[in-house]
């Protein structure tokens, strides 16, 4: 009886491990959902077959928790999976190429999807990254050794049993960031063959951590505390999912290991990051960070790249730039250069842009899964999936926003959007009557100088795209994320409007606000919206951008300019040592870069800009730049003296007329 009891017991105990386990399995999958572990594909219910292969015709076998030691000793946790015989879990005969993940999110989150190509005859290999899930090692974000570890795990996935010695690697937002970083670590001639960065940034500084030198307190809150937090439970949860004692003890190991990483990094950069110490600026953490630096060595390594980014994510700027730094590269170019219209253009670096947030799955038409199958079968078994070559000439993808347009087209900037230089100008133009000043914009130069005075608020209205933009899109209203006029009143928002469209116009590409104001303050914030007005007064956001007045200086080497000289994207370094106080009572320049869009204006519609002191909740002045804010009431300037402006990349509907087949859903 007693020994039955303690069986019962036993299994009673077993049952609530395994609850508990579930239960934080389930939690950390939610935040991370809300909070950028944005998986690179779906599972679909049932594939459309678009090319060979691609319908599933092998089982799965699994490996789980497969270590796999690093050159310093960190050992890594993996789970493998191998093309089996159809309805058997016996591994296939043959050879087949290798999808590598690296995630700090927990490998377990992408099972369902790596499977899917398992079964169309892929070994899938999905890794915890050093200091997360149950590899051991202290976590530090896009730490460079990321890249040594993700080109030791291809090596090692390279020569896995029933290997071809092929890999491609996968994922999105961080495991998409982190595929350009091991393609530039790994040297040329390595496994690896292809890559897919869905949502990936260029300038995690620029996009992620700060916008204009405002810190990002909304995403970058939220996000270093679930890490910290998923990355202290996440060895919990897997030895309780196991329910072994030795297991148990390990995972004492581990958390104190991941405890090092929270207590070195998610703490430090939250702290330093909002308070205005070393996090704030762009030193050499974030530079170490920075994708945009390792684009040519991808290029060099002779890995070919498809890109993925959405008008309303949170690497917005992040995709074009990297499109466009592949593509400089691979001609030659500088990389951070803005592309020419003649310069030649491979099929080897694409990129799809449409109307997506961080998680492009939210697009029903989209199919992922088939997306990535038809360039890993290119890449990685020498198919001819139709995503290459003559059937795709112009490797540049984009939807319109307006018309919903799928186009096809090669550079960026944006060949056939001309930037055009709108004037900000004082006086009601009757298009705002709720706005404090109405004010026009015009390619014309007003005539007169003249003021229009705004005041500095800590807060302003979270109902607008740019709350659920910055919450990855997984929490939204369309009532705000389709209307700015929350934002289009009060003492802390000026509006500038054009007159009506009289044909149809794009507007596509990078935005740069120029704007000269006088302060009464030694700081000084600036957000600018540009949205579309329609004739019954709607005011549709289309991008905004932001710029901390002590953070103005310019880089004119990494700066674009129109060609009229104005500024279309400026480059503020940003550095602690290029900073500096907003001299006050004296009439300054400041260069606000907006985030690229494309658009069609209609006929009958206008472009209004929208500038701000705010961008409640996504933008929050650091403990150091709160002071100088204070009580601060500016002028803003216009007229042939201070001609503040804003310069837009505009193009007839006809510049962009091929329409995209070959890829696009």
């Amino acid at each position: 009886m007693s020994v039955h009891i303690r069986r019962q017991r036993a299994t009673r105990h077993t049952a609530a491990r395994r609850r508990l386990a579930v239960s934080l399995g389930s939690v950390l999958a939610l935040v991370a959902a809300l909070f950028g572990a944005v998986p690179a594909g779906s599972t679909p219910a049932a594939a459309t077959p678009l090319v060979q292969g691609s319908v599933a015709q092998y089982g799965v076998a699994t490996q789980l928790n497969v270590p796999v030691t690093m050159a310093d000793g960190t050992v890594l946790r993996a789970d493998v999976r191998t093309p089996a015989a159809a309805g058997t879990t016996t591994p296939a005969a043959g050879s087949f190429p290798v999808l590598l993940i690296q995630t700090p999110y927990g490998r377990g989150g992408v099972e369902a999807e790596l499977s899917w190509f398992t079964q169309r005859g892929y070994i899938t290999v999905s890794a915890d990254v050093r200091g997360t899930g149950t590899s051991a090692g202290s976590w530090s974000p896009w730490a460079p050794i990321e890249g040594q570890d993700g080109a030791a795990l291809a090596n090692w996935a390279a020569a896995l049993p029933h290997a071809d010695g092929k890999v491609g690697l996968y994922g999105g937002s961080y495991a998409g960031i982190n595929q350009i970083m091991t393609a530039a670590a790994v040297g040329p001639n390595s496994p690896i063959k292809a890559i897919f960065p869905l949502v990936a940034g260029n300038d995690l500084y620029r996009e992620l951590v700060t916008m204009g030198g405002i810190p990002d307190s909304q995403f970058m809150s939220f996000w270093l505390t679930y890490t910290g937090i998923s990355h202290m439970t996440a060895p919990l949860a897997e030895a309780l999912r196991e329910g072994s004692t030795q297991n148990i003890l390990d995972t004492l190991t581990l958390e104190i290991q991941h405890l090092g990483g929270v207590a070195q990094s998610n703490l430090p950069i939250l702290t330093g990051l909002l308070g205005g110490g070393a996090q704030a600026y762009d030193g050499t953490f974030w530079q170490q960070r920075r994708p945009a630096d390792m684009l040519a060595s991808v290029v060099a390594n002779g890995v070919p790249a498809f890109l993925v980014g959405g008008w309303y994510d949170l690497f917005q700027r992040g995709a074009l730039m990297n499109y466009a730094g592949l593509q400089n590269a691979w001609a030659g170019r500088p990389v951070g250069a803005p592309m020419t219209a003649d310069q030649p253009v491979t099929d080897r670096y694409q990129l799809l842009m449409g109307p997506w947030y961080h998680d492009p799955r939210q697009d029903p038409t989209l199919d992922l899964p088939a997306l990535h199958l038809r360039w890993y079968d290119k890449w990685l078994k020498g198919i001819d999936t139709g995503i290459t070559g003559a059937a795709n000439p112009n490797p540049l993808h984009v939807k319109e926003l307006g018309t919903n347009r799928w186009l096809d087209t090669r550079a960026y900037p944006f060949t056939g959007a001309d930037p055009t230089r709108l004037y900000l100008d004082k006086g009601r133009t009757g298009s705002a009557p709720a706005s404090a000043n109405d004010g026009g914009l015009s390619t014309t130069a007003p005539t007169a100088n003249g003021s229009e005075w705004i005041s500095w608020t800590a807060n302003n209205s979270p109902c607008t795209r740019s709350t659920a933009q910055w919450l990855g899109g997984f929490i939204k209203d369309p009532a705000c994320t389709d209307s700015n006029t929350a934002r289009e009143t009060g003492t802390g928002s000026l509006v500038y409007t054009t007159a009506p469209m009289t044909e149809t116009k794009v507007l596509a590409g990078p935005i740069g606000a120029t704007l000269y104001a006088q302060s009464n303050t030694p700081e000084t914030h600036w957000v600018v919206t540009v949205t579309d007005v329609a004739p019954d007064g709607s005011s549709v956001p289309l991008s905004s951008g932001a710029l901390a007045g002590s953070h103005r200086a310019i880089d004119p080497a990494k700066s674009w300019y129109a060609p009229d000289g104005s500024m279309l994207m400026p480059y503020h370094p940003s550095t602690q040592a290029t900073t500096s106080s907003v001299p006050t009572n004296q009439v300054v320049r400041y260069d606000v870069e907006v985030f690229p869009t494309f658009a069609s204006i209609a006929p009958g519609h206008r472009i209004r800009v929208n500038i701000t002191t705010a961008d409640t909740p996504h933008l929050s002045a650091t403990l150091t730049q709160t002071p100088g804010l204070l009580a601060g009431i500016w002028q803003l300037k216009s007229g042939p003296a201070n001609p503040s402006s804003v310069t837009i990349p505009l193009a007839p509907a006809s510049a962009f007329g091929t329409a995209c087949t070959s890829v696009c859903p």
